[in-house]
């Protein structure tokens, strides 16, 4: 059976950068450890005014192409994942074929397009749906290209304020992939929920206590829905364990939620059993209240033993390095832990093919979907190539007077103009609307 997963990645960051320790917790009033340790986050990656979501995404995708010398008619189809979408009938998706297309011989006219929502786990639903569309034998021999790109702006003010980012990843869907091969072992948990929503607004409105907890209940149910098909988890399985990461402090809960799922009934459980016992069974309990005080404690006691420790070194904190920089990127961040895994694996110079991940993908409203990647020969290669490091150092890195206006500036309530602070070189940039209220593009040389 021919294998099918994802054959190369870019990724493009927003030209902006807010330290949160040095710049905004100053402002805010606030000590610098309640982001760098409390939400884990160093910095947020923002938009200069040339930039959206179509550009990021339309820089990510032409890097792509040209680095692996493609042309339109190598590609039949483009999807794209946002919940930053300006336009409720025409999909980002057509703005980026048009771009593109302004660059590349040829066109996408005998592409399939379309636009994905599910708020975060939009960008995994694409790649299914590239999957699909392969396995299916519909492709003609041709790949998918796959564009998660958000701007995740939040009220200011709002308690999600420090978590906002911006960025691109684009990713392309093949057979006989690269980097990773998909599994067609696949685990959701869904709910209809009101953790999060946009109802036709640009700011989110968010209940993050209850996002936490809507996270980590359809994770659960994800990991226990793929159980069913794929058999049981073990730690040992997996290289490392990308989630969808809003900010890494939300990782850390999920990543022990995982570990003691996963430990339960096994070797680990055991040899724990005399450092912290074992784990509740609610069935020792009278009452659902007390079983949950115990599991509580059995975590809080799991989380500071040298076994969880380092497994969490090794398998979770290395898929959180890019996030930490950038920030969400809403639909891209689970695949910014991905690529952050594997950038980490290339630089410690780990043997990683034929290994694989477990990747939790999550979208509030809600779902969660977790699936199995094995990695494929060619996946150093591929991440060599990234230029992510230099595009990191080379953001103009505003001060908090700046970020407001940035921030006024993509806010579309407000009619605000600010001088771009960077200069666009060989990339497409935002240059206006026209006569319909589209918005238009150019390639700046």
């Amino acid at each position: 059976m021919t294998a099918v997963g994802i054959d190369a990645i870019e990724i493009w960051t927003g030209k902006l950068k807010l330290d949160l320790p040095e710049t905004f917790a100053p402002a805010k009033g606030e000590e610098p450890e309640k982001y760098t340790k409390g939400l884990g986050l160093e910095a947020s990656s923002f938009p200069d005014v040339y930039e959206d979501i179509v550009t990021m995404g339309a820089n990510a995708a032409k890097r792509l192409m040209d680095r692996r010398g493609l042309t339109p008619d190598d590609v039949g189809r483009i999807d794209v994942a946002t919940e930053s979408a300006f336009d409720n009938s025409k999909p980002v998706s057509t703005y980026i074929a048009g771009c593109l297309e302004k660059v590349f011989d040829g066109d996408f006219h005998h592409a399939n397009k379309g636009e994905r929502k599910f708020a975060c786990v939009a960008g995994t639903q694409s790649i299914d749906d590239a999957y699909n569309w392969i396995k299916a034998g519909r492709n003609r021999g041709r790949s998918a290209l796959v564009v998660a790109t958000d701007t995740a702006l939040y009220a200011r003010g709002d308690p999600g304020e420090a978590t906002q980012g911006a960025g691109a990843v684009a990713m392309l869907i093949s057979e006989d992939p690269d980097v990773v091969e998909l599994s067609t072992e696949q685990g959701y948990g869904s709910a209809d929920e009101t953790d999060f929503l946009k109802p036709n607004q640009q700011f989110p409105s968010v209940d993050g206590k209850r996002s936490v907890q809507v996270y980590l209940a359809r994770m659960r149910e994800a990991l226990e829905d793929y159980e069913s098909v794929a058999g049981d988890t073990h730690p040992d399985d997996f290289a490392y364990i990308p989630f969808h990461t809003p900010f890494p402090g939300m990782v850390r809960k999920a990543g022990l939620l995982g570990f003691r799922h996963m430990i339960r009934d096994t070797g680990i459980e055991d040899d724990l059993a005399a450092e912290i016992g074992r784990q509740p069974r609610e069935g020792e309990f009278d009452s659902r209240e007390a079983y949950e005080e115990a599991i509580r404690e059995y975590m809080d006691a799991l989380k500071r033993t040298e076994t969880y420790r380092d497994w969490y070194a090794s398998a979770i904190d290395p898929t959180l390095t890019i996030s930490r920089q950038v920030g969400n990127w809403y639909t891209g961040s689970v695949h910014l832990a991905r690529t952050s895994a594997l950038k980490n694996a290339a630089e410690t110079g780990q043997k990683l093919t034929g290994e694989r991940l477990l990747v939790g993908s999550y979208g509030s409203g809600a779902q969660a979907e977790i699936h199995a990647e094995t990695v494929r020969e060619g996946w150093r290669d591929e991440i060599g190539a990234l230029n992510l490091d230099e595009q990191l150092a080379r953001r103009y890195d505003l001060d908090f007077g700046e970020y407001e206006k940035i921030h006024d500036a993509h806010n579309h309530d407000k009619e605000t103009e600010v001088e771009e602070f960077t200069q666009p070189s060989g990339e497409f940039v935002f240059t206006g609307w026209g006569r319909m209220n589209e918005r238009k593009y150019e390639y700046v040389e």
